[in-house]
């Protein structure tokens, strides 16, 4: 089983940190960069377009949430499920950049996780 690292290559295009996820921790999952079925994902796409890091990369929408692909009904399903928030993340990768990101990401997730 893989630790909790702080990897700026490990956070999603949306800003999720794929670093303490359960799926990548177990091996099931590489992350969203690495992630090729993950045709899917309108976010990875778009990003992955226009050679993006990540959303906080993108001009065209001061506010993430305005972007359609961003934020729609499948984003509030994930969002609900997996008890993240994604707008916060941007911005906090908007405001401290993706290093600083990924380390307080998995900082934070370290301190609140359980022992297994």
């Amino acid at each position: 089983m893989r630790q909790i690292t702080d990897n700026d290559n490990l956070v999603a295009y949306c800003g999720l940190y794929c670093g303490a996820c359960p799926a990548y921790l177990k091996e099931k999952c590489p992350g969203c960069l690495e992630n090729k079925r993950a045709g899917w994902c309108k976010i990875r796409l778009c990003c992955s377009e226009n050679k993006y890091k990540s959303c906080a990369d993108c001009t065209e929408f001061k506010d993430v949430n305005d972007c359609k692909k961003f934020n729609n009904a499948i984003s509030k399903i994930f969002a609900f499920v997996f008890r993240s928030n994604r707008k916060a993340c941007i911005e906090q990768i908007r405001s401290k950049g993706l290093k600083a990101h990924a380390e307080i990401m998995s900082r934070d997730i370290k301190k609140h996780s359980l022992p297994r």
